[in-house]
C-alpha cells in the first residue's frame, strides 16, 4: 500500500490529486471543530456514554462530532440512509429500475433523487435531534421570549442541515476533482480521528490492575490479527467456470474460451453491519425519548438492549447473517446471470443450460454468502465479547476496523488504475 502511494506521489498530476483531497479532509476536520450555537455539548458528551444507541453509532460515524455539537455533527449519516434507501427501492419500484439500468443519464437522475431524498432526511434528522436535546437532555438553551426559541430551534436545524449538505457537497469535489471515493474518505478520516481517543482509553486500562498487562496486549493483536483477517477476505472470491463455445462465420472463428464467475466472499460489504446496528440502535434511542435512568420497567426493558449485554451480542450476530442474505438476494439474481452465460454461448462444465445452472448458482452464492456473513458478524461481535469479558471499553469496534479496511483497499486500486491509465499510450500517440 505504502509503495502504491509512493509511486502515485511522483506522478505530478495524481499528486495534485491527493494534495487537493488532503485539503478537503481538514476542511472536514475544522468543520468537525466548530461548535453549533445554542448547544451545551458537556451535556451531549453525556448523554454519548448511553450505549447501544442510535445516537453513539452516529457519533462513530462522525468522529465524535454530534457528541461535541459541531458544524458537521449529522456528517455523511443522512447521504448513507438516502444511498441504502434508493438503492433498496431500485428493486421494489420499477421506474427507479429502469432509471438504474438506463446508462449515464439514469444513473445522473438517481443521483439527483439521491441528493434530494438527503435534503429531506437531513432535516428530519435535525428537528429529530432539536427535540431530543432540548427535551431529553436540556442540552438547548431556552429563553423567556417565544420568539427566540423558535430562531434558536430554526438555526440549529438550518446549521445541522446545512453542515450534512456541505460535507456531501466535499465528498463530491474528492470524486470530481481528488482521488475518488470521496464520501468514504470523508468517513474514513471521522473514524480515523477517533483513533487517538481509542489508544489513550487502551492507556488507561494499565492503571485498573495487572490483569490488564495481559489483556490490552492481547487486545492489540487480535485486532491486527481482524485487520489480515478482512484483508484476505476481501480479496477471496470463488470462482465458477465457464466454458464458451466455438462459433464459426465464414472463415472466421469465435469463443471456444474459458473464463470464469468470480463470486466475491463480501459481496455486501459492511452494509449489513449497518443495517443491524441501526435495527438494534432504536430500543437504545427509545430510552433516550422516554426513560434516560431506565427507572420504569419499560426503561429496563430497554436496557437489555444496551450495547454491552449478551442479548444485543446474540441478536446482532443474527442480524448480520439474515440482512448478508437480503442484501444479496436483492443485489444478484441467478436466473438473470444464468441468462447472460446462455446468450453468450457459454455453459458451466458439467451442468445443463437452464434451471440446472440457475439452481448450481443459486447453490454456490448461498454457501459463499453464508461464509462472508459469519465472518462480518464475527469481527462485528468480537470487540463486543472481548469488551465485556475484559472490563474495557473498546471505542473502535468491527464495525470500524471493517469500514477503515474496506475504504484502503479501494484507495489503493484506484491509485493503482489512475496510474495504470497513465502508463499506457493513447493509440494516436
Amino acid at each position: 500500500m505504502w509503495q502504491t502511494i509512493r509511486n502515485a506521489w511522483k506522478i505530478a498530476d495524481l499528486r495534485k490529486k491527493i494534495l487537493y483531497t488532503l485539503m478537503i479532509l481538514v476542511v472536514v476536520r475544522l468543520g468537525s471543530a466548530i461548535p453549533v450555537p445554542f448547544l451545551n455539548s458537556a451535556a451531549l458528551q453525556a448523554m454519548m456514554t448511553a450505549d447501544g444507541s442510535l445516537l453513539g453509532y452516529l457519533d462513530v460515524l462522525t468522529g465524535g462530532a454530534l457528541s461535541q455539537a459541531t458544524l458537521f455533527a449529522l456528517s455523511i449519516s443522512p447521504y448513507i440512509t438516502a444511498s441504502i434507501v434508493i438503492q433498496l427501492l431500485t428493486v421494489a419500484i420499477p421506474p427507479l429500475e429502469r432509471l438504474a439500468k438506463s446508462g449515464e443519464d439514469g444513473q445522473k437522475k438517481l443521483k439527483k433523487i439521491n441528493r434530494y431524498t438527503t435534503v429531506a432526511l437531513a432535516v428530519f434528522q435535525s428537528i429529530a435531534f432539536y427535540f431530543l436535546f432540548k427535551n431529553g437532555y436540556n442540552a438547548v438553551s431556552v429563553y423567556n421570549n417565544s420568539i427566540a426559541n423558535v430562531l434558536v430551534a430554526l438555526t440549529i436545524v438550518a446549521t445541522f442541515t446545512a453542515g450534512s449538505m456541505v460535507v456531501v457537497w466535499l465528498g463530491e469535489r474528492i470524486d470530481e476533482k481528488g482521488i475518488g471515493n470521496g464520501i468514504s474518505m470523508i468517513l474514513f478520516v471521522g473514524i480515523v480521528s477517533r483513533g487517538p481517543g481509542a489508544i489513550y482509553g487502551l492507556i488507561q486500562n494499565f492503571a485498573k490492575g495487572p490483569q490488564y498487562y495481559v489483556y490490552v496486549p492481547l487486545v492489540i493483536l487480535l485486532f491486527v490479527a481482524m485487520i489480515s483477517f478482512i484483508v484476505v477476505m476481501n480479496s477471496a472470491e470463488r470462482r465458477i467456470t465457464i466454458q464458451y463455445a466455438k462459433i464459426t462465420r465464414g472463415n472466421k472463428m469465435w469463443g471456444g474460451q474459458k473464463s470464469y464467475l468470480p463470486i466475491k466472499v463480501s459481496m455486501s460489504g459492511v452494509l449489513p453491519i449497518i443495517f443491524a446496528s441501526t435495527f438494534l440502535a432504536i430500543p437504545g434511542t427509545l430510552k433516550s425519548f422516554i426513560d434516560p435512568q431506565g427507572t420504569t420497567g419499560f426503561g429496563r426493558f430497554l436496557g437489555y438492549f444496551n450495547y454491552n449485554t449478551w442479548l444485543y451480542a446474540v441478536l446482532y450476530f443474527f442480524l448480520i447473517i439474515g440482512f448478508n442474505y437480503f442484501y444479496i438476494a436483492i443485489q444478484y439474481n441467478p436466473v438473470e446471470m444464468a441468462n447472460n452465460i446462455k446468450s453468450n454461448h457459454g455453459a458451466i462444465p458439467g451442468i445443463k443450460p437452464g434451471r440446472s445452472t440457475v439452481e448450481f448458482i443459486q447453490k454456490r452464492i448461498n454457501r459463499v454468502t453464508l461464509a462472508g456473513a459469519l465472518m462480518l458478524a464475527v469481527i462485528a461481535i468480537l470487540p463486543i465479547i472481548l469488551g465485556s469479558l475484559m472490563g474495557m471499553n473498546i471505542s473502535l469496534g468491527g464495525t470500524s476496523i471493517i469500514i477503515l479496511v474496506g475504504v484502503a483497499l479501494d484507495t489503493v486500486r484506484s491509485l493503482e488504475s489512475q496510474m495504470m491509465m497513465r502508463h499506457h499510450k493513447g493509440f494516436l500517440e
